[in-house]
């Protein structure tokens, strides 16, 4: 596997392993995060998987213990060098398929008409359009819960709005530029608003609290506004 390390102050590296947003990096990016998370070391403190990178953090000190005779930093590179060149480092990282229902248009998706209008096609077409795409979430960020989506239908690509609503509300799908999401929370965002979802993709109660993780694959499904309700009463 091609990568490389770098410090990020005095208690994180940085693995990079690519320098464009794709499929090919992203398998990479999944595949470390996997490798990291079964094979927890004392000293680590967080690993976050992002576009390129995976960043791991750890505790100084505790490095120190581990490997006496090497600064911190030289440490944790020596251990990443071992588990990165091992057999799971030639493996794969498998993702899951979350199918997620959205109500698309109406006061779900207020700005779905804009959408439409814009590529000039009906609001059929850019429900079709966005329920048969095939969407890879690289990476959760930006809010808890949050999927950066890639996958979206160049014909779908719509610029953000110019002036950002002060409340989104919690489950709005939208688009922004060439990417979708879905918004975990309710919060301020210029995303343009297509549809909705009655799922909950952030219960900060739960074990695993975003029901999105970086590497699964979303289906989204057209329900109609009836069937929200229902599905919402029962969230």
């Amino acid at each position: 596997m091609n990568y490389s390390l770098r410090p990020l102050g005095d208690s994180a590296v940085v693995i990079q392993l690519g320098n464009a947003i794709e499929a090919g990096t992203h398998e990479k990016v999944k595949l470390v995060t996997s490798i990291l998370e079964k094979t927890p070391q004392e000293w680590q403190v967080d690993i976050i998987p992002a576009f390129t990178t995976v960043t791991i953090y750890y505790d100084p000190m505790l490095v120190l213990q581990e490997r006496e005779g090497q600064l911190p930093y030289e440490g944790v590179c020596s251990i990443l060098a071992e588990l990165l060149t091992g057999d799971a480092a030639h493996t794969s990282a498998s993702g899951r398929v979350v199918e997620i229902p959205v109500c698309y248009g109406g006061e779900y998706g207020p700005d779905l008409e804009e959408v439409a209008a814009h590529h000039g096609i009906t609001t059929e077409e850019v429900i079709s359009k966005h329920a048969n795409g095939d969407y890879l979430v690289y990476m959760i960020g930006f809010a808890p819960g949050f999927p950066y989506v890639g996958g979206l239908d160049p014909e779908l690509a719509t610029p953000r709005k110019k002036s950002p609503r002060m409340k989104i509300p919690a489950g709005s799908v939208g688009i922004a530029g060439d990417q979708t999401g879905v918004y975990p929370i309710e919060t301020p965002g210029g995303w343009q608003l297509i549809g909705r979802t009655p799922l909950s993709l952030f219960q900060p109660d739960a074990e695993t609290p975003s029901l999105l993780q970086a590497g699964d694959r979303i289906k989204f499904v057209s329900i109609s506004e009836n069937e929200f309700k229902e599905m919402e009463g029962k969230a």
